[in-house]
């Protein structure tokens, strides 16, 4: 008796281990088992057993959306009459970049939990419930395998329930440990929201406390793209993501059924409806953030003053205001509040046509103007005939007002007005230091935010001239009037001319040389209008015909642009430079090897000053050559949707742009500063050096290589 006790004793402790041996499968790169926690099976019992997988580093399994790519695990079960089991849970998933591609799963561990149901009228077959199923599943890393395995599990079936149910601590707390991942539903009260946006949605959801960072995962394929980044906005009491639809998405959701996982590892399954949702606590960080952005904003239009672009108008308006330095302080005050008012009107009227335009779908930034060769050649044909006055061949004040003094105070204020515009024209080519992050920051913003931004920035603008406009005591620091101040004024025509023949150069680029020649033969007519203006100047006939021939001047490169066929810019390439695609810089990322992009135009003056001083130096090129850096140019001198939305991923909406991107593909991107010197660039490449002697497994970006994937 006692033999047979202490046999039935043994069998009973190591039943459960003997089948838990034979739940276990090893496959390549991965080892899967299913874990059956309670030690017996019982009528009406309800448990969660899981299937569990443990991966080699650097591989990876599916959640329930894969993604871009594969499938997730599944279980066909075989179990006996009387016992259910519920449909797979799926844990909080991972976002595994595979450029240009996007997957969602897990790596190192993972255990689906499996709720399982046992019938009140369970009655066993045998002294044995059986319980099991074929599992398939698809591992991948830098290839995919599928694999497959039969999985079963014993344990002791009883009749009834027994008084102390027993449990197999290592399973259990296995299953414990994932079942508490599992996404939850949004607590009470809390809402989610979604907003559609001119490149997806703006998802806004309340979770009740201030959240660091987010992701969302949607459980609907085909709804976003999901290799696109989610920009996080964080507030007192939930988060906002900027989501990016899928390109072949046609019609809005009813509803974005995903997963919102946190940054403390909490999991919430939302159903977000169309709708606005406004959490509170705002103000005190994102007023202060947008304050921050403000102020960059408005130094970077103080420092606008100084760029080449913006030089010839500040000629101008240094004569204005020598010329005004006897008038009374009332006038002179005017004179400054009335150049400040054409330069934000004109301000106003450049954010309003981009937020409409943004409003329909299409991606601007800053400068965009100049990529249009009309708009190239009504500004160029404009500064010539004002360089024409200036250098002395008619004066434009005698031909277009000839009513008494009165008239001529009004032309005095319009002509500080439209100077005002005329410095808002010829600026924008020219992203100013510290205004590249606060226009990018604008134009992704709401249009409240935009207005606000670029406000600041017109008025940095206008505020040196508008300081010493109110304080004419300074204005005893100039020269008195005199002779000398015609020869100044011809003197300014000489910058002037010279934009101009920066703007032609910029056209030829754009339009194609063939459409140039008309470009110079309108200059040639603005020439004949101006020397009919000065030869009689106040006469009537004259003036008529002028007008004639300075609008077939114009008349006629535009006709050239729609007469002729547009020669696209085309990506002039050293043998260093390569010409930019997201695909390119994908692939030798994958292939362990760092990129520097140069986001650059022809029409923009800081980039070619930046490209001749620094990027094209002997001892920079140099340099990055020896740090292994391929070398990648994005032409932005035609509209060219994919640069711009590459631009808006980097938070940046004009050029010039400098990104440095790391060998490692899960790396974020460097942005360099808009003014670039060797010191900058040599410091980034030293960081960059170093980040790479330190990264473990350096050879792991070699598995998104094109064509390691199915």
């Amino acid at each position: 008796m006692r033999f047979r006790a202490s046999f039935l004793l043994l069998v009973a402790l190591f039943l459960p281990l003997m089948g838990h041996a034979q739940a276990t499968a090893s496959a390549k790169h991965l080892s899967v088992q299913l874990v059956v926690p309670p030690a017996q099976i019982y009528p009406g019992q309800n448990f969660t057993a899981g299937l569990y997988f443990k991966l080699e580093p650097g591989w990876h399994v599916y959640w329930v959306n894969a993604g871009d790519s594969g499938e997730p695990p599944r279980i066909d079960w075989a179990l006996p009459a009387g016992i259910t089991a519920g449909a797979m849970q799926f844990p909080a998933p991972k976002r595994l970049p595979l450029p240009p591609l996007m997957d969602f799963g897990y790596e190192n561990e993972v255990l689906f939990p499996l709720p399982m149901r046992v019938a009140e009228d369970y009655k066993p077959a045998g002294s044995n419930a059986t319980l099991g199923g074929k599992v398939v599943w698809l591992v991948c890393s830098k290839v995919c395998i599928p694999g497959k395995a039969t999985l079963s599990i014993d344990r002791p079936a009883l009749s009834h329930a027994p008084a102390t149910p027993g449990f197999i601590s290592a399973d259990q707390q296995l299953v414990a440990r994932f079942h508490s991942t599992l996404p939850q539903p949004l607590p009470a009260g809390d809402t989610a929201k979604y907003q559609p946006s001119p490149k997806g949605f703006i998802l806004t959801v309340e979770t009740g406390q201030h959240e660091k960072s987010a992701a969302y995962f949607p459980f609907d394929q085909d709804i976003l793209a999901n290799a696109a980044p989610q920009p996080v906005k964080s507030f007192r009491n939930g988060v906002q993501l900027s989501l990016a639809k899928d390109e072949n998405l046609t019609n809005t959701p009813q509803q974005l059924h995903g997963l919102l996982v946190l940054g403390n590892g909490r999991a919430y399954e939302i159903h977000a409806t169309p709708g606005t949702l406004t959490l509170a606590g705002s103000g005190a960080a994102s007023t202060s953030g947008l304050w921050r952005i403000a102020l960059l904003a408005f130094a970077g239009g103080i420092i606008l003053n100084l760029m080449p672009c913006v030089f010839p108008v500040l000629f101008l308006k240094g004569l204005a205001l020598v010329q005004s330095s006897a008038e009374e302080r009332r006038k002179l005050r005017l004179h400054g509040l009335v150049y400040t008012a054409g330069i934000l009107i004109c301000f106003w009227i450049i954010v309003g046509i981009l937020l409409a335009l943004r409003g329909a779908g299409n991606n601007l930034g800053w400068g965009f103007q100049f990529q249009s060769p009309a708009f190239l050649v009504v500004l160029s044909l404009l500064l010539f005939f004002l360089g024409l006055s200036l250098a002395g061949q008619f004066e434009i004040g005698l031909n277009i007002t000839r009513a008494g003094s009165g008239l001529a105070a009004k032309q005095g204020y319009a002509g500080s007005f439209f100077t005002g515009v005329l410095a808002v024209v010829v600026a924008t080519p020219c992203t100013a230091p510290l205004m590249g992050a606060a226009i990018g920051y604008a134009l992704a913003a709401s249009a409240t935010v935009s207005v606000i931004v670029f406000t600041a920035v017109a008025l940095g603008l206008a505020f040196p001239y508008l300081l010493l406009a109110f304080n004419p005591a300074w204005t005893r620091l100039l020269p008195r009037p005199g002779a000398w101040m015609e020869v100044l004024k011809q003197a300014v025509s000489i910058p002037l001319f010279g934009t101009v023949i920066w703007l032609v150069w910029v056209f030829d680029q754009t339009a194609g040389p063939g459409s140039v020649v008309f470009l110079l033969t309108a200059f040639l007519l603005l020439a004949i209008a101006g020397w009919i203006l000065g030869r009689w100047p106040a006469k009537t006939p004259a003036t008529v015909a002028a007008i004639l021939v300075a609008a077939c001047a114009i008349a006629a490169p535009l006709w050239s642009l729609r007469a002729l066929p547009a020669v696209a810019a085309t990506q002039v390439q050293s043998a260093e430079w390569q010409p930019f695609s997201p695909q390119l810089v994908s692939n030798y990322r994958a292939q362990g090897k760092p990129v520097f992009v140069d986001f650059t135009a022809k029409w923009c003056l800081s980039c070619q000053v930046n490209e001749r001083v620094v990027l094209d130096r002997d001892d920079v090129q140099q340099r990055l050559k020896s740090s292994g850096v391929e070398l990648v140019r994005a032409d932005w001198t035609r509209p060219n949707d994919t640069i711009a939305n590459a631009l808006a991923a980097l938070g940046r909406s004009g050029v010039p742009t400098y990104v440095l991107y790391s060998a490692d593909p899960n790396a974020p991107p460097k942005v360099l500063p808009e003014v670039l010197t060797s010191g900058i660039l040599f410091h980034a490449l030293d960081d960059l050096q170093a980040s790479a002697k330190t990264r473990p497994g350096s050879t792991e970006a070699s598995a998104a290589a094109p064509g390691n994937r199915p």
